[in-house]
């Protein structure tokens, strides 16, 4: 029974990463002092829309511009009325202007410009959003508030009461909180980044000698097992996210995605024919180098504020931290309670390992090829 249960928690959270990455939209608003008009643009994930509007006519499994440009006044319709803008205690009318395509490193989105005409526009915005609330309840809105050159980020969730802002100068503390909290967010929405750790974390209640794994003979090895393997880790994505995130180094979304994904597949596939055992801290840090690029690529969505920079990136570099410790704090306790069963190293090392392979094969040939897979 315990072998079973043990299987089917890996094979539920593998069947949820399968999945598309969790939805998010971007919204941006900018506004000046003095003016009533704010301009907005929303990037939304075709996929999404394609969910709630049936965008893909022709079946093929690949939404076109024309398809998206023939359906123009139904999607701002949809959106528009999913966000309502207010100014002070007023509600702003929302006017549609533009529909343009763009990419992000998870696919293709449509960006809806609009503008919000406020009565009064002086202390205070108020945003009720709720786009996909009624069709995907983890959906987000990652929000870049911008008034007079200082910016805000937020998260936005459906279903949720409006949320207000002050139009002051943002606190360098709460914009040092704000990014904590996205990088949390983000490692517990990040399902590759999930699976590359866990991978590293199975073998850490096993001692491999002679060709053969035993259990570790307490806690204390198992941690400092552990310990060397996110250390190494997070040192390494802490370098590749602040280079790419000050753009000293640009990689392409679509290769940086497929490298996650095949380290992933590499990861697992060391559990089941073991290659690095003795220094896995090694294969950490040179993967990690990886996915320090698809941090930054979240990172630049959300709009770095420049004039607390490196508050946001130390902020969402130690939310990340917290992510991955709350991992390692769920997973550590578990498998070294199970590290004696007779069922662990074929069942729970193997078996589950295998199922993150096929996961992280599906997620390589999807992002390679391009078939949204992953």
């Amino acid at each position: 029974m315990m072998r079973a249960a043990i299987l089917l928690i890996l094979l539920l959270f593998a069947t949820n990463s399968l999945a598309h990455k969790p939805s998010d939209s971007y919204l941006t608003l900018t506004a000046r002092s003095g003016d009533p008009v704010v301009n907005g643009r929303w990037d939304i994930a075709l996929r999404d829309l394609d969910l709630a509007l049936d965008l893909d006519s022709n079946r093929d499994n690949a939404i076109s511009w024309g398809e998206v440009r023939t359906r123009e006044s139904e999607l701002f319709a949809y959106a528009l009325q999913r966000l309502a803008v207010s100014a002070d205690g007023v509600a702003c009318a929302l006017r549609p202007t533009d529909l343009l395509i763009d990419g992000h490193s998870d696919g293709a989105y449509a960006v809806l410009t609009f503008q919000a005409t406020c009565a009064a526009l002086r202390q205070h915005v108020a945003l009720d959003y709720r786009l996909l609330s009624e069709l995907d309840p983890s959906h987000r809105g990652l929000l870049r508030l911008d008034v007079d050159g200082a910016v805000t980020s937020a998260v936005l969730t459906p279903g949720q009461p409006p949320q207000g802002f002050t139009l002051a100068q943002p606190s360098r503390m709460g914009t040092f909180v704000q990014f904590v909290r996205d990088g949390i967010h983000h490692i517990w929405i990040g399902y590759d980044h999930m699976l590359f750790l866990v991978s590293l974390l199975l073998p850490a209640v096993l001692l491999r000698r002679e060709r053969s794994w035993s259990p570790v003979p307490s806690l204390r090895s198992a941690l400092l097992s552990v310990l060397g393997v996110v250390t190494a880790f997070t040192l390494s994505h802490s370098i590749t996210l602040t280079l790419a995130a000050l753009e000293v180094i640009s990689l392409p979304s679509r290769l940086v995605e497929s490298a996650i994904a095949l380290s992933v597949l590499l990861a697992a596939l060391n559990n089941i024919w073991p290659l690095v055992t003795r220094r896995a801290w090694l294969l950490a840090f040179g993967f990690g180098l990886v996915h320090g690029f698809g941090f930054a690529s979240v990172l630049n969505d959300l709009g770095l504020p420049r004039d607390a920079l490196a508050l946001a990136l130390a902020g969402f570099n130690i939310g990340v931290e917290i992510g991955q410790l709350s991992v390692v704090l769920a997973v550590i306790p578990l498998i070294y309670w199970l590290r004696d069963a007779r069922f662990y190293r074929p069942g729970v090392l193997v078996g589950g390992s295998s199922v993150i392979a096929l996961v992280a094969c599906v997620w390589l040939v999807g992002r390679v090829f391009g078939f949204g897979l992953g």
